[in-house]
């Protein structure tokens, strides 16, 4: 049936199951969503539930957005908009989009904006007929997060366009009979790093992920030539994970090459996606190589990105529903499920997560309405992948930071932008609140601080206890005196000249690279000072080295003594250690049939799905790049 006559069939049964004297002009698909058009946008504010019943009886996600020509100008509507929200909202601006008749008040407090259940929106709605949208004002400054708001409300009528078009296409008729499901392993299969998958059905293609293996040169990309994806517009979407670069940094290359569809992710995923990827560029121009895409192909991509919250479910296919629940791993990170057909078979896609609850997140949540198939990361899957308790591993960062202050030295603390250095970020923090360690600066240098803005930017993807003390209590972890961003060469050569006791954390987290370097340089003689580790120190890195106990490293043409005391700190792990990843799996409601392993090197994907055919008593086997698998 063409889509033209789905719609038709959709209009006559709103029509048929909207209640007497509430009516609509116009209806139109917009990605996932289907848009209704009313020059009485006040009857659909006055009963919030028209909305959520016609949801329910159609089976899909629904908007409603006013007639243009029942808007109230946008002068005054700022002025009832700031009557009827309570001051203390702290309204910072209002932005209006006319053709989709809507106005995003951004706010410090989102909650009194949206009221109890939503009150105060629908008043709004009433009064000037705009459909107001919510969004937060960064407490941090956020240049990403700025420019991609600004992109978004530039590019307003193309992305328009590309909803209608994702929006169709996701709403098609089906077209075969037969059932089968199936999974093709591009990379990341007994493997760290390049992670991507295929995820097909015979209405619909999905790829899981898009990553880049910085560390190598020879296996960098997935097997992006195989015929599974030579033609790329042919997949219904693409699935983010998460936004590590080893799982989204190439999807910008994708649209260079013809990709035109949805990418789907959490709103902290995309914006650490695109910090990451520009800067991915900027390492590369710098270090004299050519990237796989340009800005250019960034932005094209941040059009076509459909962000969705946790639990939010989602029609991607004609036949396949996604539904993102948090992962645990870093801010945004998701476990994916997915419902295929009409209850014909559920499939999670892990992504990386940590089934324990952290300075920062929940655990990785592992309880679905159904599931038969699970397919899960095994980082740490062998018998030996154990990791310390992280209350151990906070006790001895803190005490490692105490002494070496204490002496008068500086803590140095090698790390990533995104996850450990924010963990690592509270651990401190709350220390310096207690006295555990003396009152001192905490310099934060390289992409950490715009990393932690676009935290503090997305609180609601945070930890509940994080959530009660920055909503509830309006202190907020991040904002801390002690936190010192370094932005300049200026603030790095005075912060190196006077040399007083403070703690550094700085990028990049194995030392290959980064403003760490700079740091270590000056700071390797003198044993008063330690460096630090909480991640991991991949073979061939500066910071390897330095764990296997050498007195001296190559930098550029130089040689760096180093006498300052070298730590490692394990138990800051954004991943599951073996015990976890077996509890996660254990304890999943309700019990899978069949575990498929990946994201972890050959040893670890075997020994975890052997371990979990013994004792868990569950089927499953490891993934192999280039294969496929049917899941059914």
């Amino acid at each position: 049936m063409p889509i033209d006559d789905v719609l038709k069939d959709l209009r006559k049964d709103i029509e048929k199951n909207l209640p007497k004297g509430v009516t609509f002009s116009d209806l139109e698909f917009e990605g996932p969503q289907l848009v209704l058009y009313t020059e009485d946008p006040k009857k659909f504010a006055d009963d919030g539930n028209i909305i959520r019943e016609l949801a329910k009886k159609i089976r899909m996600r629904i908007a409603v957005r006013p007639d243009p020509k029942v808007l109230v100008a946008p002068e005054k509507s700022i002025e009832i908009i700031d009557r009827i929200v309570p001051k203390d909202a702290g309204i910072t601006n209002h932005y209006f989009d006319p053709d989709a008749g809507e106005v995003i008040i951004e706010a410090e407090k989102t909650g009194l904006v949206i009221g109890k259940h939503g009150d105060t929106l629908r008043d709004i709605t009433k009064e000037i007929g705009w459909t107001p949208k919510v969004s937060r004002t960064p407490p941090i400054k956020s240049k990403t997060v700025k420019n991609i708001r600004d992109f978004m409300r530039i590019n307003l009528n193309e992305r328009k366009e590309i909803l209608k078009t994702i929006g169709r296409k996701i709403h098609r008729e089906p077209h075969y009979h037969d059932q089968w499901i199936r999974v093709t392993a591009l990379g990341g299969a007994l493997e760290v790093g390049r992670s991507c998958y295929i995820l097909s059905t015979p209405e619909s293609k999905v790829m899981i992920d898009c990553g880049v293996n910085v560390g190598s040169d020879e296996n960098m990309s997935p097997y992006l030539y195989v015929p599974e994806v030579n033609d790329f517009n042919s997949l219904d979407a693409v699935i983010l994970t998460h936004a590590h670069m080893d799982h989204q940094g190439l999807v910008p290359m994708l649209f260079k090459y013809g990709y035109n569809g949805p990418v789907y992710c959490t709103p902290p995923t995309r914006d650490m996606t695109v910090l990451l990827q520009l800067d991915y560029i900027d390492v590369a121009e710098k270090e004299g190589k050519k990237p796989p895409y340009t800005r250019e192909m960034i932005e094209k991509e941040l059009l076509h990105i459909i962000p969705l919250e946790y639990e939010e479910v989602t029609d991607i296919s004609p036949d396949i529903k996604l539904t993102f629940h948090n992962a645990g791993h870093i801010i945004g990170s998701a476990v994916s499920h997915f419902h295929i057909g009409d209850g014909l078979h559920n499939i999670v896609f892990t992504g990386d997560y940590k089934y324990e609850r952290t300075r920062l997140f929940d655990p990785a949540v592992n309880k679905f309405p159904r599931v038969e198939t699970v397919i899960s990361e095994s980082t740490y899957g062998n018998v030996n992948g154990y990791q310390p308790p992280l209350k151990e591993a906070e006790k001895n960062l803190q005490s490692i930071v105490r002494k070496t202050l204490e002496r008068n030295g500086i803590a140095l603390i090698p790390a990533f932008a995104v996850g450990r250095s924010q963990e690592v970020m509270i651990v401190i923090e709350e220390a310096i609140h207690k006295g555990i360690i003396p009152k001192v600066p905490v310099y934060l240098d390289g992409m950490i601080w715009e990393a932690t803005a676009i935290h503090a930017t997305h609180p609601e993807y945070l930890n509940s206890d994080l959530k009660k003390q920055i909503f509830q209590k309006g202190q907020n972890p991040f904002l801390a005196e002690c936190f010192r961003p370094v932005d300049s060469k200026e603030i790095r050569e005075k912060i190196l000249k006077e040399r007083d006791p403070c703690v550094i954390i700085a990028t990049s987290g194995m030392m290959n690279g980064g403003p760490v370097m700079n740091y270590f340089t000056h700071l390797a003689a003198d044993d008063r000072n330690s460096l630090i580790f909480v991640g991991y120190q991949a073979d061939g890195t500066t910071g390897r080295r330095l764990q296997k106990g050498w007195k001296e490293v190559p930098f550029g043409n130089d040689i760096v003594k180093v006498n300052m005391e070298i730590w490692t700190v394990d138990g800051f792990s954004g991943h599951s250690d073996v015990r976890q990843l077996m509890e996660y799996i254990r304890r999943m409601q309700p019990k899978p049939e069949m575990v498929y392993t990946m994201h972890g090197d050959e040893k670890s994907c075997r020994e975890f799905s052997e371990a979990l055919r013994k004792k868990a008593k569950v089927d499953s086997k490891p993934l192999v790049n280039l294969e496929t698998s049917r899941i059914m």
